[in-house]
């Protein structure tokens, strides 16, 4: 899974748009069959998010490893007044989580294959206001190459002397119900009327 559009450019070629990449529009990554995707209901007022937004995922993965890529992104919508912004999805809030380091950072350790974990880390602090008529959507992806290094979804000691054979496809199964409440937690400003 790239971060930026494909070809990607040297960082600091001439003529490189890595300085801007996030604010690159995602839709070059919506629609591919590994990324899976929420949206709310269009907006039908402003919503106005002022601080640390966390993500509260429950998953399994079928291997031993895995990357966990929680993006929130406000989508405009098509009939924005600016035809450059139609359709456009401006990615907020982004980060990555590692699951050998589930348990802990100093002593990583394998995840058990088709056990369902929560992965509970902060997408970093935000003053974002979502315009009514915008769309408030959620992507999670299991890598963001070349940002991160490739993942071989089996442990390993050491990620960076992975031998080709420890690389192996994985399914990363989302869970969302009443025992596995998956969420993305955003702290909302509210007007005198109270939150809608």
């Amino acid at each position: 899974m790239p971060y930026r559009h494909r070809p990607i450019q040297p960082t600091y070629s001439e003529g490189s748009h890595w300085s801007n990449w996030l604010t690159e529009d995602q839709r070059f990554v919506t629609g591919r069959k590994d990324v899976a995707v929420w949206k709310l209901p269009v907006l039908s007022h402003d919503l106005t998010v002022t601080g640390e937004v966390a993500a509260d995922i429950f998953a399994s993965t079928s291997g031993t490893d895995n990357d966990m890529v929680v993006k929130l992104i406000d989508q405009y919508p098509d009939d924005d007044p600016d035809p450059k912004m139609r359709g456009f999805q401006l990615m907020t809030n982004a980060e990555i989580f590692r699951g050998r380091y589930l348990t802990s950072f100093v002593h990583p350790s394998p995840l058990a294959p088709g056990a369902v974990e929560e992965y509970k880390f902060s997408l970093h602090d935000v003053d974002h206001v979502f315009k009514a008529g915008h769309t408030v959507m959620v992507e999670i992806q299991s890598s963001w190459f070349p940002l991160y290094d490739r993942n071989p979804q089996t442990f390993v000691g050491n990620i960076m002397t992975a031998k080709p054979g420890d690389y192996r496809k994985a399914t990363i199964t989302v869970y969302a119900d009443s025992d596995h409440p998956s969420q993305v937690e955003m702290p909302l400003m509210c007007g005198q009327g109270g939150c809608p």
